[in-house]
């Protein structure tokens, strides 16, 4: 069984930057796909940012140039570095695991608010 714990989420100023953590158990988090979805209060859930297994990286385009997805394989982490954050960034972010087979998994979800 694979556990996703999140961590790093708060109250941020628009223009400020956050950085998430999310720490996976289990063994298989090398060759999974780790990817950062996000959901706005009455919107549906949608990617922000995903990294392969290969370490390479797709952004939503909302995203592109202010976040930065990342792994560090032997802490079975994986990050999301947010920069220049805007008020519609505020949504309860997500962590995902996809495997190279079964199915995926999801973290609890860490809260990030923009707002002066």
């Amino acid at each position: 069984q694979v556990q996703l714990v999140e961590s790093g989420g708060g109250l941020v100023q628009p223009g400020g930057s956050l950085r998430l953590s999310c720490v996976a158990s289990g063994s298989i988090f090398r060759l999974a796909t780790m990817g950062w979805y996000r959901q706005a209060p009455g919107k549906q859930r949608e990617l922000v940012a995903v990294i392969d297994g290969g370490a390479s990286t797709t952004y939503a385009d909302s995203v592109k140039g202010r976040f930065t997805i990342s792994r560090e394989n032997g802490k079975n982490t994986v990050f999301l570095q947010m920069n220049s954050l805007k008020p519609e960034d505020t949504a309860v972010y997500y962590c995902k695991l996809l495997p190279a087979w079964g199915a995926a998994y999801w973290g609890q979800g860490t809260q990030v608010t923009v707002s002066s």
